[in-house]
């Protein structure tokens, strides 16, 4: 008896997704909890398990909208893949090349699996091999089921450098990069320029449906414009102790945790330091009264393809400099592949944007309902200062609270920017949390 494989629940308030694509094909035999179709919601990808092992029929197609608790296939338990007949050596229809060098025949059995279809691997995984011109029968699978993940696509190309003592060297992030770093080291593939008319009417026209991610993001731009009454303050930080420090134990970080320590640890620190003096600004309202926190999710802004994303640093009070590092360089990862869970993009209490890292200079963040503050950063730049008597260049950014004034004062609002700003050029107020 054929076993249904439905919609699972995606969260709270979501009730629908689109099907983005299968990640396995029609027939295709599949193992329980395998991996079998990606899900689009407007907060996240979500990718949808086989329920039991046996044959995939689907029961939608890509681009359809289902609803939580819908059928979108079922599995033939017991049932074996169809042979093509003749044999694989009479197949009269030739398999979908592989952009690669992958021999015609004597291939290893373990490699005939790994070498199946760029298509069946993983989205994340299959945009690293097709960018980077990879023969998928070259690498070595550690995932479940001898699957191919993104971490052995990294390693291979790892390995490839140092075989041939050249390749593409990722340039360190510019002092302005606090918020989302380089998180491989697989070459850049070089930007590509469609055809001007690519797509458009004799006119010059081409629409283009909003996607879900896109549409959420803007009811909630404008959600936040129509129902808070948002203000905007400013700062500037001036950051030479914070590269001093760096400068100084960057390398010994990187040694014993493992991640690179950038600007976003201490911002985030100084953040919960603040938000501890004012807990206004970590607060919302909700109907007649005001919600306060007694702990800090913070709400991290990450640019992708797809839209705005804010993965949530879960009860970031109580992580350390290297565990938010870590962190922000795993959600960041997650982001860019669409695969946050949707608790990682749940329960914000406050927000850190950085515009910095595209050059801004200085902008006003918008509010995320229903929180009540977000924390603007931008790029460094060195400006002459005056400190004590005597002109100075210093590394200087620009900081900007965006807050809602029903329930931040523009008293508390500037006392939180100037907590922040004095913790942030004292880092040593930062170890100690005073």
């Amino acid at each position: 008896m054929p076993t249904n494989i439905v919609v699972p629940s995606l969260g709270e308030s979501i009730t629908e997704a689109t099907l983005l694509r299968w990640l396995k094909n029609e027939g295709d035999y599949v193992a329980s909890e395998e991996p079998v179709a990606e899900l689009e919601t407007d907060k996240a990808n979500v990718d949808i398990p086989s329920s039991a092992a046996g044959v995939l029929r689907q029961a939608k197609k890509p681009g359809d909208t289902v609803k939580v608790g819908e059928t979108i296939a079922q599995v033939e338990e017991g049932a074996k893949p169809a042979a093509p007949s003749g044999g694989a050596a009479a197949s009269s229809t030739p398999a979908k090349p592989i952009p690669s060098a992958i021999p015609a025949s004597g291939t290893h059995p373990t490699e005939s699996r790994a070498s199946a279809k760029v298509e069946d691997l993983r989205p994340s995984v299959r945009r690293l091999v097709e960018e980077n011109k990879l023969d998928p029968a070259a690498i070595t699978p550690t995932g479940p089921g001898a699957r191919i993940i993104k971490e052995d696509v990294v390693r291979h190309l790892d390995e490839q450098k140092q075989s041939n003592g050249k390749g593409t060297t990722t340039a360190p992030p510019p002092a302005s990069a606090g918020l989302v770093t380089s998180v491989t080291s697989s070459p850049t593939k070089p930007p590509t320029t469609a055809p001007a008319t690519e797509g458009f009417d004799a006119h010059g026209v081409k629409r283009v449906p909003m996607s879900k991610i896109r549409k959420r993001i803007a009811e909630r731009l404008v959600q936040a414009q129509q129902t808070a009454a948002i203000l905007t303050t400013f700062n500037e930080v001036d950051l030479s102790a914070i590269m001093a420090l760096r400068a100084k134990y960057k390398d010994k970080f990187n040694e014993t945790y493992g991640v690179s320590l950038g600007f976003m640890s201490f911002f985030a620190k100084a953040a919960v330091l603040a938000l501890r003096e004012f807990p206004r600004v970590n607060a919302f309202i909700d109907g007649d009264d005001v919600v306060y926190h007694n702990y800090v999710n913070l709400g991290i802004a990450v640019s992708t393809e797809r839209g705005l994303t804010v993965p949530v640093l879960q009860h970031a009070e109580s992580m350390s400099f290297a565990k938010i590092e870590t962190e922000i360089k795993r959600l960041a990862t997650a982001a860019r592949d669409g695969k946050l869970g949707l608790q990682e993009l749940s329960g914000a209490t406050f927000t850190i944007t950085n515009g910095g890292v595209f050059g801004s200079l200085l902008s006003t963040p918008i509010l995320s309902p229903p929180e009540s503050g977000i924390l603007g950063m931008h790029a460094i730049k060195d400006r002459p200062m005056a400190v004590n008597g005597k002109v100075e260049i210093r590394p200087m950014m620009f900081v900007a609270l965006s807050y809602d004034h029903r329930v931040v004062d523009g008293r508390e609002s500037v006392s939180f920017l100037v907590r922040l700003k004095d913790a942030l050029e004292d880092p040593a107020r930062l170890m100690l949390e005073i």
